[in-house]
């Protein structure tokens, strides 16, 4: 089964439906995109010469044509391999060159940064701008028929974000996408015709891998016209469409929750939000639904399992009367249909419910494996499970809790520190609007730790303050024991806080912290 049946069915079946809207014009319906796919088939194979099983890739911003290309990609039997946009020149270099791909498309603002490349990579052949005269004449060439992938081949290379080194690239087949089309329907929504999926987020990850599902279901894309999140915007469009659903990082959600206070949003338009790719925090999640109420449903999934790990739906999250309600809210939910997790010790045995170790996955979402990367697809599957790297623990109802990346958690006087659970406090004080926490080097405890704050325009935060709200919550041992505060915490590409460099910051200093009783 190809993922190119999707747009096959829906082609054919609600040809007159809208299937594409650029802004508030629609770009296509699905009898349409299903002929362009079609005709970008025909030009991929008999023009640019590409045999099935070879990669197409695709650097650009949130565009259209980014679902046509998908699905024309699918229905030549290509590999897709889209790349986030707003990546280095050598980033784009070293994904295309270990990926192989020999065509790449591009948006205009990002052909003058890949179209060098031409010079230095030898197996790639040709560097396409989107919208150019040779786009458009490859989107008129003949149409061919669909190429039968196997449910087992390449579909989509999903790059990891290679904040521990070089980014590796997840291969995910025919059989992994469909299988988180699935569970989109049965744990996270249900999906039909009317209904719209807004891509504020970028369409090379998350809100791109989210378009399947609506795609399958004969419901209609939004790509904002800046081709980027921008809350104003989002704002605009759901005034303009109905039935609107979206995946956002939850720094996008607190974004839109502080432009939401004094604009005009259209709450009755947003049918869900979905959240994941980082830490919600339980007290922005809550402002969230004070504002847009009861529309919020949380995943969790990585590259290696895209979207498709846990899942907390909006119905658990409007269970406010539920006594568990506190604990769930700061879990991700549990196992998606089909989805086999648990929680291992150092030795890969399971641990019983509360104990905390290593989070590993199963089932069909399950990657291949790395891209032409045997050693770490051996490391990363041992067992025949994921292993995410993510540290949590399961509750006895099955809800998984995550702590931190294992790479994140601070050891002081030989007792785990989980630094979400810091921030979590540091958060509950009305004046901070972000918080990071890391671990320093001491030569008595090993690490200490350090919290850095961004306090809210106009609002004060002061140690003391911030000192006493960690009494009030957490064990004396866990409390920063120095806090620096900070006009705006670094962020990757995926909106993630990059510790790596907050942990170079604090090296930089070679300064004593300030001494705690």
């Amino acid at each position: 089964m190809s993922l190119a049946r999707l747009l096959q069915r829906a082609g054919l079946a609600v040809a007159s439906a809208p299937a594409i809207y650029h802004g508030e014009r629609l770009y296509l319906d699905f009898g349409a995109l299903y002929g362009r796919a079609a005709a970008l088939a025909g030009a991929l194979r008999d023009g640019y010469r590409l045999a099935p099983g070879e990669r197409v890739a695709i650097a650009a911003t949130n565009c259209p044509q980014f679902v046509e290309l998908l699905c024309a990609a699918w229905h030549a039997g290509l590999c897709v391999v889209p790349m986030n946009a707003k990546l280095h020149a050598r980033e784009f270099a070293y994904i295309l060159e270990n990926s192989g791909a020999r065509v790449c498309f591009v948006s205009a603002d990002l052909a003058a940064t890949v179209t060098p490349l031409l010079d230095q990579l030898p197996a790639l052949e040709h560097v396409v701008e989107i919208g150019s005269a040779p786009y458009a004449h490859a989107c008129a060439h003949a149409a061919v028929d669909l190429w039968e992938s196997e449910i087992t081949d390449p579909a989509w290379l999903f790059y990891t974000s290679g904040t521990t080194g070089r980014p590796k690239g997840a291969t995910l087949c025919h059989r992994n996408l469909l299988a988180m089309i699935y569970a989109y329907f049965a744990d996270v929504d249900a999906v039909g015709a009317g209904d719209t999926l807004l891509h504020g987020a970028p369409m090379s990850h998350g809100s791109g891998l989210y378009a399947l599902a609506f795609l399958a279901a004969g419901a209609a894309q939004v790509v904002p016209e800046s081709g980027h999140f921008d809350p104003a915007e989002v704002f605009q469009l759901l005034r303009a469409h109905r039935s609107v659903s979206a995946f956002f990082a939850p720094t996008m959600v607190s974004r839109l929750v502080s432009a939401a206070q004094d604009a005009d949003v259209a709450c009755e338009h947003i049918k869900t939000i979905v959240y994941g790719g980082g830490p919600m925090y339980v007290e922005d999640l809550k402002r969230a639904l004070a504002r847009f109420g009861d529309r919020f449903a949380q995943i969790y999934g990585q590259g290696e399992a895209p979207m498709t790990i846990t899942a907390l739906p909006k119905q658990l999250v409007a269970e406010r009367r539920h006594p568990h309600y506190e604990r769930r809210m700061a879990s991700v939910g549990r196992p998606f249909t089909g989805v086999g997790v648990r929680v291992v010790d150092e030795r890969d045995r399971p641990l019983p419910p509360g104990e905390i170790g290593e989070v590993c996955a199963r089932g069909d979402i399950v990657m291949n494996g790395y891209w032409q990367n045997i050693e770490a697809t051996a490391a990363a599957l041992r067992g025949g499970w994921l292993h995410t790297g993510d540290v949590g623990c399961l509750d006895e109802e099955g809800f998984l809790t995550l702590k931190d990346r294992s790479k994140d958690m601070i050891i002081s006087g030989g007792s785990n520190i989980y630094p979400r659970e810091v921030e979590e406090v540091l958060l509950r004080h009305q004046g901070v609007l972000e918080a990071s926490v890391v671990g320093r080097p001491h030569p008595d405890w090993g690490e200490e730790v350090v919290a850095f704050v961004v306090v809210k325009p106009g609002a004060r935060a002061e140690e003391r303050e911030l000192d006493a709200l960690c009494l009030e919550h957490i064990a004396r041992f866990k409390r920063p024991k120095a806090y620096r505060f900070v006009a705006a915490l670094p962020k990757n590409n995926y909106g993630k806080v990059v510790k790596g460099e907050l942990r170079e910051r604090l090296a930089a200093e070679r300064s004593p912290s300030r001494p705690h009783a």
